[in-house]
Formats: structure tokens, C-alpha cells, sequence
């Protein structure tokens, strides 16, 4: 593989991604999430996915779009508040959840990106969430084992990436982004400006190009707010 890792667009980027693969999608509810991937997975008609993500988007935006198409088997995720299609999805039997912690899931992502097969947390103990997994005591207090996650695909949006793939992101987007290009097999990133090798200041790169496969320029973000909330004037 050459080192430019730029590709013409988010049809091509995603065209390895066939139906029943595990994705993992950056974002933390609405922003930063890969507006363009999802789009092209939305074209592509697969289905069968289990999908890692902070959130499940809404009705008609983000993974909201792939639900309303019945491509989502089951949706892994720690906040799903905002989507009355998952919830009636869930309720029906249509969709198998699995409800995470948050932190907990951010550990889960850090630790397939570390090559950490699992990792003892607190979150959790004495809930549903600890049925049938290992405890151990650590200083007096209970934690859980809980495994990395085994992803095929990481598909991750970032402010600015350069061709070597190394990548870029802005305030609230690095949450969950970068832990998740970091965890994937496969590593797939849109960026809103695509620029050279040498353009990025080193210093303020947050993921290195090794982790990506792919990347490509985005375009035509909408980049919507769930909840937007105004002061009085």
C-alpha cells in the first residue's frame, strides 16, 4: 500500500464494508459523527450490522438513517435517548441492544486501540450490567471484567487530515474518535479539509496515519444539534 491514503469519496471508502460487520462510529451524539459513511452505507443497502457508537443519532440523521433501513442487527451503545424508531426497534424484538456505560465503553475502545484483550472497571458492579461477568477485588473495592471490543470497521470524522492519513479533531469530536480510529481493523476517516503531508502541525495531531486505511475530503455537512438550547434575552 502506497502512504497516500486518500481516496475519491466515501463510496470508495467504504467499499470493503459487506453485510454482517462489526463498525464502530465516532462521534458523541451528533457531532463528529461520519455524516458522509453513513450516507454511503445507507447506499450500499448492507444489513445484518452490529454497530459500536456513543449514541444511535435520530429519527432521520446519523445512525438513525441506517436504522430506519433495518441495516442495524444490534446497536451497541451508551446513550440512545433521541431516536423513537431504536426505541420502538428495541420493543419490538427487531433490535438486539446492548446499553453500556459510558466510560466503560470509552475503555472498551481504548483497549482494543492498546492491544489490551480486556480490562477490570468499577462502573457497573451490583447492576444488570455485571450479570455473568467476572469480578475481582481490587483495594477493597469490586470491579468488573469487561473484554475489548473486536471491531472490523472504524469509521471516524475529523476536522482536518492529511494524505498520510494522519488526523485532526475539534473540540467535543474527540470524544470517542480518536480512541475508535485507534480500535478498528480497518480505520476509515472523512476529514473537512484534506491537506497535504506537512501541513499539520505535528504536535496537535492526535491520531498518527498508521492507524488509517482510507480518508477522504467530506462534504456538505449538515452538522445538527439534538437539543438546542437558547438563553432568554
Amino acid at each position: 500500500m502506497g502512504l497516500n491514503k486518500a481516496v475519491a469519496g466515501a463510496d470508495e471508502a467504504i467499499n470493503d464494508i459487506s453485510s454482517g460487520a462489526t463498525i464502530m462510529l465516532g462521534g458523541f451524539g451528533l457531532c463528529g459523527i461520519p455524516e458522509n459513511c453513513i450516507a454511503a452505507i445507507v447506499r450500499k443497502g448492507i444489513n445484518g450490522l452490529t454497530c459500536i457508537s456513543n449514541n444511535a443519532g435520530v429519527d432521520d440523521f446519523g445512525i438513525g438513517l441506517m436504522l430506519q433501513k433495518k441495516q442495524v442487527k444490534k446497536m451497541i451503545s451508551s446513550y440512545v435517548g433521541e431516536n423513537a424508531e431504536f426505541e420502538r426497534q428495541l420493543l419490538s424484538g427487531e433490535l438486539e441492544v446492548e446499553l453500556i456505560p459510558q466510560g466503560t465503553l470509552a475503555t472498551r475502545c481504548m483497549a482494543s486501540g492498546y492491544g489490551m484483550p480486556a480490562v477490570y472497571v468499577l462502573a457497573g458492579y451490583g447492576t444488570e450490567v455485571a450479570e455473568g461477568k467476572e469480578v475481582r477485588e481490587f483495594n477493597g473495592k469490586k470491579y468488573l471484567l469487561e473484554h475489548a471490543f473486536d471491531a472490523d470497521f472504524a469509521i471516524v470524522k475529523a476536522w482536518k487530515g492529511d494524505t498520510l492519513g494522519n488526523l485532526m479533531f475539534k473540540e467535543t469530536a474527540r470524544n470517542f474518535n480518536p480512541m475508535m480510529a485507534m480500535a478498528g481493523k480497518i480505520t476509515i476517516a472523512e476529514v473537512e479539509e484534506l491537506v497535504r503531508p506537512g501541513e499539520l502541525d505535528p504536535n496537535n495531531i492526535h491520531v498518527p496515519g498508521i492507524y488509517v486505511r482510507h480518508l477522504f475530503q467530506g462534504s456538505n455537512y449538515e452538522k445538527r444539534i439534538e437539543q438546542r438550547t437558547t438563553r432568554k434575552k
